[in-house]
């Protein structure tokens, strides 16, 4: 039994140690993942939540792909039910399925990196439950995985 939970652990945490940080500023991080190519922003959501919630900012070089906003929300969603996110009373909605959340075209991508730049805090909310986070260091992280996968496509 310790050999097998031995051998899980470095499983698991082979991947992770493929994982190069880009930095970590203030309430967000920067990380690049190898393979496939992947830079993104991520912060956790503040306080007590039902499970881990975070927001990131994407980049899929090879998918030219190219400031992606996911979120993992604090608990799930019913089929259709959606989210939104509100940031400095700006208001987006997501598509969203079980407990991940994703802006619905690469304008509203957009729109929402834009607000998250000059904003100091953001909610994710959908039935029940509202997620909160602080934007202090997101444009800095987001610019960090931007220049991270840059000159790779």
């Amino acid at each position: 039994m310790i050999r097998l939970a031995a051998l899980l652990l470095l499983t698991l945490a082979a991947p992770l140690a493929a994982r190069e940080s880009l930095g970590v500023y203030e309430s967000w991080a920067a990380f690049k993942d190898p393979s496939p190519l992947r830079c993104y922003a991520i912060a956790k959501a503040q306080g007590k939540t039902a499970a881990p919630a975070y927001a990131t900012v994407s980049n899929w070089p090879d998918k030219g792909v190219r400031g992606a906003v996911h979120i993992v929300l604090s608990r799930e969603v019913a089929d259709k039910a959606g989210a939104r996110l509100v940031v400095s009373g700006k208001r987006f909605d997501l598509v969203a399925k079980g407990r991940n959340a994703w802006a619905r075209d690469a304008g509203d991508d957009a729109a929402i990196v834009a607000a998250l730049r000059s904003a100091s805090r953001m909610s994710v909310s959908g039935a029940g439950f509202t997620d909160r986070y602080t934007l202090a260091g997101a444009a800095t992280a987001i610019d960090a995985a931007t220049v991270g996968c840059a000159g790779r496509r």
